[in-house]
């Protein structure tokens, strides 16, 4: 038995052509940290007006009240407070941030059918990718169709009032697949209000790129190679972002091998059993980067037809999904509106 995780800056995305301040009034500033188990990055080119007084500490107070809302880790947070919740006839009050995420989750939930699902954190246990640690064999289908049981964002109530309810005395909630997304958008919301109109942000490998680069070029974005051995400075290939995000997924840094066999850490809610369809990425642009960060999970789970026919349906969302072939190549499936540099 193998299991093998990395950070997700190194799994799906590498940040190209840091630019260069190409006139005597702009400046490029940089900001990072550590979030959500990760760590951020930003890069600002100043414009006229834009204010720098106390920025880091905004950023990383304004990341801090997300984790305080909707980190499993943190035992009072409220997401945890939450799952712990065992009535079925309770109103529990959240702070807009979380109501915002679980309406976008409640969308996205519906949108993909249910192939992305913020309740799928049981059967990711089960499967050895969460707290309960590695397992050294696959689960039974029974014990699969008993956890299988207890997922179903459909459990959850979102109110228009800010609260939610549970339907389901036992389902839980974990936000991580586009928590990072969410941090991108109020990061990039924080700075436009103070000004700027010309940013990347990034936390994790998911993105909102803003404007464009002191010399007058879109902000430019790699995605990784897809493979297990490629390192994270490896490029497969290179977009060109203008006020748009982009995440992506993938199966190939975070796995479990057992018995010869590979399992993927992206588990289809659906049916409860790692996904083995061929993807091994998919990368998502859209004008929010928690849209993109729940699509690109979701897009794993569906597949490249089924996954690109919903992104193809979409406004102002494209998609690129890579393909292993049988004979280890890639091969390339890319939505109506969306090529490489």
């Amino acid at each position: 038995m193998f299991i093998h995780f990395r950070f997700a800056l190194a799994i799906i995305m590498v940040l190209l052509c840091i630019p260069v301040s190409c006139s005597r009034s702009e400046e490029t500033v940089f900001f990072s940290g550590h979030t959500m188990g990760t760590t951020y990055h930003i890069t600002t080119a100043t414009d006229a007006g834009a204010i720098l007084d106390g920025l880091q500490d905004l950023i990383d107070d304004r990341l801090e009240s997300l984790n305080q809302s909707m980190s499993t880790y943190r035992q009072e947070s409220q997401i945890s407070q939450f799952n712990r919740m065992s009535t079925t006839d309770q109103d529990f009050p959240v702070s807009m941030d979380f109501y915002k995420v679980m309406a976008v989750a409640a969308d996205i939930y519906r949108i993909t059918r249910g192939a992305w699902d913020g309740t799928v954190h049981p059967l990711v246990n089960l499967w050895g990718f969460g707290a309960s640690g590695a397992i050294s064999v696959p689960p039974s289908r029974q014990l699969v169709e008993a956890t299988l049981a207890k997922v179903g964002f459909h459990f959850i109530e979102v109110s228009d009032k800010g609260t939610l309810k549970k339907r389901r005395p036992d389902i839980t909630v974990d936000l991580a697949s586009i928590a990072k997304g969410y941090g991108v958008d109020a990061v990039a919301q924080l700075l436009s209000g103070r000004g700027f109109k010309n940013y990347l942000v990034e936390i994790g490998g998911e993105v909102y790129a803003a404007g464009c680069r002191p010399d007058g070029m879109p902000w430019k974005v790699g995605i990784n190679r897809p493979e297990k051995s490629a390192p994270a400075n490896a490029v497969y290939k290179v977009f060109a972002l203008e006020n748009q995000a982009m995440a992506t997924s993938g199966d190939y840094r975070n796995y479990l091998e057992i018995g010869g066999r590979s399992y993927s850490h992206i588990i289809d809610p659906r049916d409860g059993y790692p996904v083995h369809n061929g993807v091994v990425s998919a990368s998502v642009t859209a004008p929010n980067c928690t849209l993109a960060d729940g699509l690109a999970t979701a897009v794993v789970v569906m597949g490249a037809k089924e996954g690109l026919a919903l992104i193809d349906r979409m406004d102002k969302v494209e998609g690129l999904v890579i393909v292993r072939q049988p004979d280890g190549t890639f091969r390339d499936h890319w939505s109506r509106g969306l090529r490489p540099e």
